[in-house]
C-alpha cells in the first residue's frame, strides 16, 4: 500500500473535522458567510423540520443569485464563466459571467411567459451544451425546481419522471451527438408525453444543426427563436427570494423500477457545502479555471460543472466528448493544456479506458500541463493500479474520493485546500467535515478497525444532502433512516483503518458469500487489476449448487498484447489463489472485449449478474451501449 502526500502533518485536517462535529452549527454558520442570504437563517439547524432535521431554516436565498449576479457586480463581468469544448462538433464556446447572466435572465423571463412560477418543476432532456447551464440556472432564478433528465434516456423511463414531478415545463434538444452517431431525442420526448399520464404545458427545444426535428403544433416552441425575440425586447427575470429549505431540484437515481426516487436538494443546504467545497476540498481559488469531465445528468455535473465552481468564481469547463475516440486517447490532456485547468474532476472507468488505449502515456507528454495541479477521481472505486498509473504518468496528486447521488458532494475525500493527508491506494482518504462515518454491523453496532462492515453516516446529515425524497418522506425513511436507527444508510460495504481511512469495498449487495465467508469484489478487483495486461475489470458473485455464490472475474486486456487469452485467465486465478488463498474459491476468469457500462462509466454489474445467473433481465436505461451485454451473454456460453 503505497503512502504519500503531506507526511510531514501539516493539514489542518483533523481539527477541522473535529470542530464540524462537536459544533456543527458553529461551524456551518461560517461556511454560511460565504453566501449571500436576502434573510439571514433564524436556525443554523432545525431538528423539529422534515426528517431528520433542516439546514438554515429561516434563511432566504437565491442560487442564481450567487451564482452570476454577485460576481457580475463584485468585478467579474468580464472573467469567463464557462467554457464548452465540443469536439463532437469541434466547437468551442466561451460565456463570461456577464454574457451567461445576460442569457439565463432571457430565458427565465421566457419561462415565467409560459407560466413557470416558484416552486413548479421544469424538466431538461438536453445534451452537453452551454443552453442547459443557462436552464438550470434559469429554473433557480425564477424558484423554479429543474430536474434534468438524461438526453437520449428511454421514453418510458422519462415518462416516470414526467409523471413523478410533473412539470409545468420540458427544455429539449433535437438531438445528441455521440462518436459516430447522432441521438434523436425528439422521437423519445414525443413517446414520453404519450406515455405521461401528467402533460407538460409546452417543450422548449432547441434546434442542432447536425439534426434538426419536427415541432408539434401548438405545443413545441423553437428555443432560439424565443431566445432572439427576450434579448430584442430586453426581457429580463429578477432574482425571486425563496426559502432555505425550498427544493433547488430534483434528481432521480437511475436504474428504478416503478415509482423513481427523486432526491431532492434544497437550496441552503446546497449553497453552503458545495461553495465550500470548492478550495476547502478541492483546492481551487476563484478566477481559476475547473474542469469538471462529468455530464450534467449525473449529481457530479449538478454540483461541479454548474452550481460550485459559478457559486465560487472560477472558470467552469464543460465537455461534449470522451475520453477517447475524439478524436484519441489524448483528449482529456488537449483541454486540460488548451484551457489551463488547474485540476480535473472524472471517473476512474475513463482513466482506465486511457490507460488501455495508451498505456505507456504517449499522448501526456504531447501537451503542456504545467498549470495542471490534481485529479480527481470519483463515481466508482478507483482502483490501486489505475491510480498508481495515473500517479506515475501525470506527476500530479491523484486523488479518490467518494459520494453518493443523495449527498450531493463529498463524503470521504482528501483535503487539498485544508493540507493533503498521505494517500492510500483504495482508500477515498477520510470523511469530510460535517460527515460521521461509521462502520456498522447488522444490529447498528460499530465494529472494530479494519472489520468490514456497512457504511454508515450519522444522523443529521451535513448541508447539501438530501433532505428527503420528492413526495415520498415514507420512502425516504424507509429506504434509508430505518435499518440503522440514528444513521443513514449509504448502501456501501467497507472498513476502516488504524488512521481512520475509509475504505469502500462495494456496495452491501456486492459482498460475496461464498460457502459462509463473507468475500468483498472490490478487493478481488484489485487483484486482477495488478496483472501487467489487464486494462479493466469486474468481480461478481454467481450461483453455484454448492456453495451458494462463487466469484466470477471478467477482463479486458491492454491494447496490444498478443497473448492467448486462456494463458491470462490462468494467471489471474492463480494470483487470486495466492493472494487471497482457495476461501475466495475463485476458479473462473473471462476475457471480454469490454465491459456494459452506464453512461457515467459505471459498470453494470447487476445485469451482468443476471445474465450469468441465467436469471431475466431488462435492458438499464442509462446503458452507453446495449451491444455490450450480447457479448457478455456470448463470453458465457459453456463457461458457468
Amino acid at each position: 500500500m503505497n503512502v504519500q502526500g503531506n507526511a510531514d502533518g501539516k493539514s489542518r485536517y483533523h481539527e477541522v473535522h473535529a470542530r464540524s462535529l462537536a459544533d456543527p452549527e458553529g461551524f456551518w454558520a461560517e461556511a454560511a458567510k460565504e453566501i449571500d442570504w436576502i434573510e439571514p437563517p433564524t436556525r443554523i439547524f432545525d431538528p423539529s423540520q422534515g426528517t431528520y432535521g433542516r439546514w438554515f431554516a429561516g434563511g432566504v436565498v437565491n442560487t442564481c443569485y450567487n451564482a452570476l449576479d454577485r460576481h457580475v457586480e463584485r468585478g467579474r463581468a468580464d472573467q469567463v464563466a464557462l467554457i464548452h469544448d465540443s469536439p463532437l462538433t469541434n466547437s468551442v464556446t466561451k460565456l463570461t459571467y456577464a454574457e451567461l447572466l445576460n442569457e439565463v435572465q432571457a430565458l427565465a423571463a421566457v419561462m415565467q411567459d409560459f407560466g413557470v412560477a416558484k416552486g413548479d418543476r421544469v424538466i431538461l432532456y438536453m445534451p452537453m451544451v452551454p443552453e442547459a447551464v443557462v436552464a438550470m440556472l434559469a429554473c433557480a432564478r425564477i424558484g423554479a425546481v429543474h430536474s434534468v433528465v438524461f438526453g437520449g434516456f428511454a421514453a418510458k423511463e422519462l415518462a416516470t419522471r414526467i409523471d413523478d414531478a410533473q412539470p409545468k415545463l420540458i427544455l429539449s434538444a433535437s438531438c445528441g451527438i455521440e462518436p459516430g452517431r447522432i441521438v434523436h431525442y425528439k422521437p423519445l420526448l414525443d413517446e414520453a408525453i404519450r406515455l405521461a399520464g401528467s402533460k407538460p404545458k409546452a417543450c422548449i427545444v432547441l434546434q442542432r444543426p447536425q439534426l434538426t426535428c419536427e415541432m408539434t403544433p401548438s405545443r413545441d416552441y423553437d428555443w432560439a427563436g424565443l431566445r432572439r425575440k427576450a434579448l430584442n425586447d430586453g426581457k429580463s427575470a429578477a432574482c425571486v427570494p425563496v426559502a432555505a429549505t425550498d427544493p433547488l431540484y430534483i434528481l432521480y437515481t437511475s436504474g428504478t423500477t416503478g415509482v423513481p426516487k427523486g432526491v431532492v436538494r434544497d437550496n441552503g443546504g446546497h449553497l453552503v457545502a458545495v461553495k465550500w467545497s470548492m478550495f476547502n476540498l478541492y483546492g481551487v481559488k476563484p478566477g481559476e479555471v475547473w474542469w469538471c469531465g462529468s455530464d450534467i445528468g449525473w449529481v457530479v455535473g449538478h454540483s461541479y460543472i454548474v452550481y460550485g465552481p459559478l457559486f465560487h468564481g472560477a472558470t467552469s469547463i464543460m465537455y461534449e466528448g470522451k475520453p477517447v475516440g475524439t478524436p484519441d486517447a489524448g483528449a482529456f490532456w488537449r483541454v486540460i493544456s488548451e484551457h489551463k485547468a488547474v485540476a480535473f474532476f472524472t471517473a476512474p472507468t475513463a482513466f482506465r479506458a486511457i490507460r488501455k488505449d495508451d498505456p505507456e502515456g504517449k499522448f501526456i507528454r504531447q501537451y503542456d500541463l504545467s498549470k495542471f495541479r490534481t485529479l480527481f477521481l470519483a463515481g466508482e472505486r478507483a482502483d490501486p493500479p489505475t491510480v498508481e498509473w495515473a500517479e506515475q504518468q501525470l506527476k500530479v496528486p491523484v486523488i479518490d474520493h467518494w459520494w453518493q447521488t443523495e449527498t450531493g458532494w463529498c463524503i470521504a475525500g482528501n483535503p487539498v485546500g485544508l493540507g493533503m493527508l498521505p494517500v492510500k491506494h483504495g482508500s477515498p482518504t477520510v470523511p469530510m467535515p460535517g460527515y460521521q462515518v461509521d462502520i456498522v454491523d447488522e444490529a447498528a453496532k460499530p465494529v472494530g478497525t479494519n472489520i468490514m462492515g456497512s457504511i454508515v453516516i450519522k444522523l443529521p446529515m451535513p448541508p447539501g444532502c438530501l433532505p428527503t425524497l420528492w413526495n415520498q418522506d415514507e420512502r425516504f425513511k424507509e429506504a434509508y433512516l430505518s435499518e440503522f436507527p440514528g444513521y443513514y444508510k449509504t448502501s456501501d460495504a467497507g472498513y476502516k483503518d488504524e488512521d481512520g481511512y475509509v475504505f469502500v469495498m462495494g456496495r452491501t449487495d456486492d459482498i460475496i458469500n461464498v460457502a459462509g465467508h463473507r468475500l468483498s469484489t472490490g478487493g478481488m478487483e484489485e487483484i486482477l487489476a495488478s496483472h501487467p495486461d489487464v486494462a479493466e475489470c469486474a468481480v461478481l458473485g454467481v450461483k453455484d449448487a454448492i456453495k451458494g455464490e462463487v466469484p466470477c472475474g471478467f477482463l479486458v486486456l491492454k491494447a496490444g498484447v498478443k497473448r492467448p487469452p486462456a494463458e491470462i485467465e490462468k494467471e489471474i486465478i492463480a494470483l487470486v489463489r495466492d493472494k487471497l488463498g482457495p476461501v475466495a474459491a475463485f476458479k473462473l476468469a473471462i476475457t471480454v472485449g469490454r465491459l456494459p457500462k452506464t453512461r457515467s462509466g459505471k459498470i453494470l454489474r447487476g445485469t451482468i449478474k443476471k445474465i450469468a445467473d441465467g436469471e431475466s433481465w431488462t435492458m438499464p436505461a442509462t446503458i452507453e451501449d446495449p451491444k455490450a451485454l450480447e457479448e457478455i451473454g456470448e463470453a458465457l456460453k459453456g463457461r458457468v
